[in-house]
């Protein structure tokens, strides 16, 4: 990442400018490429997303509740699932991160619609921080008429994620060679 530099003369001083600084939030900086690896052999579906378009009800033109998901059985050695949900067509210069939900217990099928945006979960599982800085599920809100295209990753893992409130960037930090398996969905907004 460059920055661009100029000093200015001010009076008898000089001060240094830096111009064109990106803008990178907190938990920022999610390229494509950071996610770790693992076989694509779980099935991701919804009720929420019909013909690879996201349903009204789970964007902010509609309630904002959280999309229902479900999905075929995880390898036998998992010990939790991670669900991590981004826009990749930001225009922030970044995949904007709306979800990251961790912990999900490994005989767990399926996420209803609407779960609440707090921490921890009945089930235990725990809700990291969007890039809003907020717990839970942040519903795609994009501005314009172009379309955007939203990731839907489920992680099945052989660890239990011990810290609140992780970030996209931290929980695939600790992620990182403990992904036995991944499912992927991808959901439109079209306005």
């Amino acid at each position: 990442m460059q920055i661009a530099k100029r000093i200015v003369s001010v009076g008898r001083n000089r001060v240094l400018l830096l111009a064109a600084i990106p803008l990178i939030m907190a938990g920022g900086c999610n390229r494509a490429g950071d996610e770790p690896s693992g076989p694509l052999t779980i099935q991701l579906m919804s009720t929420s997303i019909v013909d690879g378009i996201l349903n009204k009800a789970i964007t902010c033109d509609g309630q904002g509740l959280s999309p229902q998901l479900s999905w075929s059985a995880p390898p036998p050695k998992t010990q939790g699932l991670a669900l991590v949900v981004t826009d990749r067509d930001s225009p922030l210069g970044f995949n904007f991160v709306h979800w990251v939900l961790y912990n999900i217990p490994a005989g767990a099928r399926e996420l209803p619609a609407g779960i609440p945006t707090q921490k921890t979960l009945q089930d235990g599982s725990e809700q990291g921080n969007n890039d809003n800085d907020k717990a839970g599920y942040d519903p795609p809100c994009p501005s314009g008429k172009a379309v955007h295209h939203y990731d839907f990753i489920l992680y099945a893992v052989d660890v239990h994620v011990d810290f609140p409130s992780a970030s996209k960037k931290r929980l695939l930090q600790v992620l990182s060679g403990h992904v036995l398996a991944r499912g992927e969905l991808v959901g439109r907004y079209v306005h």
